[in-house]
């Protein structure tokens, strides 16, 4: 997709599914029976008017959504592979540092979140790719929304590190094992999405996100031991794709909380960068993050590969002012060059199936200011022409 003199408009790719469509999934998720056909007659208008509605603002590279995900961003998978069981309810969700120093603030806001429960995956032999119907389903409903439209499609998927944080070895030998072997079955549908036509974004939100849970009171290196194992399972899950078509994506988690213990960015830039991606979405916005746009000062993004910004933040009702959106498109495109930046978000606007970050009016307020931010920065870098 070539635009010419201007900054391309994106997104994380979650987004906040209509209330006609949750009533069909929140039926099939409490097995109540469901008019399966007219289920898929209501994802398809849902994945088409959403598609549309992303189009009418002004995003060049938009998604399905998500809508025909269940559970969450990264749980959806286990329904997905072979050999692979949840055993027991692992303990309740929770941060680390983070919630050990505001136990009264957290101890408030998680019962409000009303995300799934999910057990410890456990390997009960070798680990395979079932999921081809489903991932064919999802591609042939959001090909279908992109029809006529003059937009390019990008599909998130989960990474090794993010689809199993936590797991148990079972049939494997070691982490390393398991891990590799996710990454070959995870590959399978990464492969689906690119011969489809498609951008692939892997979603990693996990890869910063455990520093907190696990590692901030430990030596920062057997953080990075872990982090590393973890990109090079990615990348072997990457293996044979075209890096042009990728997007890899990290963020500090979607939760509205204070951050104070988040892996600072300049640890794991260049974990992030040995991603075999053609462009790293990475959280921007997030005021505990913001500052570390001077990090590009330093370190030199890859070459022939793009920059994507979170410049408007899913963390917060105040929607940002397009003025801001191009400040901080503007900044960061005199570092790295403004042929190598993207406008996108900082996580997506809905993690979990019946969980929203905003509310919906604000989410289309919020991709609106982005639109236009980027217009701006685009006139500044530019000119009229």
């Amino acid at each position: 997709m070539l635009l010419a003199n201007r900054i391309p408009t994106t997104h994380v790719g979650s987004l906040i599914r209509p209330p006609e469509l949750l009533r069909y999934i929140s039926a099939i998720e409490q097995g109540v029976a469901a008019d399966r056909a007219a289920f898929e007659a209501q994802l398809r208008r849902s994945v088409a008017d959403v598609v549309r509605r992303q189009r009418e603002i002004g995003i060049d590279i938009v998604s399905d959504g998500e809508f025909g995900k269940f559970r969450t961003w990264s749980a959806y998978v286990i329904e997905r592979l072979g050999n692979i069981e949840e055993q027991d309810i692992d303990e309740p969700r929770g941060a680390g540092r983070d919630q050990s120093l505001f136990p009264e603030f957290y101890a408030e806001y998680f019962p409000t979140q009303h995300l799934p429960r999910r057990g410890i995956p456990i390997a009960t032999g070798p680990i395979f790719y079932k999921g081809q119907a489903a991932i064919a389903h999802d591609i042939d409903v959001f090909k279908s929304a992109l029809q006529g439209l003059d937009v390019e499609g990008f599909v998130p998927l989960v990474a090794p590190a993010s689809a199993m944080p936590r797991f148990r070895l079972g049939h494997y030998g070691s982490e390393e094992e398991f891990l590799f072997a996710l990454a070959e079955a995870l590959r399978e549908e990464y492969r689906a999405v690119i011969d489809a036509g498609l951008l692939l974004q892997v979603d990693d939100a996990f890869l910063p996100y455990m520093y907190d849970v696990a590692f901030a009171d430990r030596p920062l290196e057997e953080y990075r031991n872990w982090a590393e194992m973890r990109v090079a399972a990615l990348n072997h899950a990457l293996d044979g794709l075209p890096q042009e078509r990728v997007r890899y994506h990290i963020c500090w988690g979607s939760f509205a909380t204070p951050h104070v213990s988040d892996i600072e960015i300049k640890h794991i830039i260049d974990l992030v960068l040995r991603v075999r991606a053609g462009a790293y979405c990475i959280e921007m916005a997030n005021p505990r993050h913001e500052h570390e746009w001077r990090i590009w000062e330093s370190v030199r993004l890859p070459e022939g590969c793009k920059l994507v910004p979170g410049v408007v933040s899913h963390a917060t009702n105040i929607v940002e002012h397009p003025e801001l959106v191009a400040q901080r498109l503007v900044r960061l495109a005199r570092l790295v060059g403004r042929d190598n930046i993207m406008a996108g978000t900082d996580c997506g606007f809905a993690q979990a199936t019946h969980v929203r970050r905003v509310h919906p009016s604000i989410q289309w307020a919020k991709l609106e200011a982005l639109s236009a931010g980027a217009r701006l920065a685009s006139l500044e870098l530019w000119g009229g022409g």
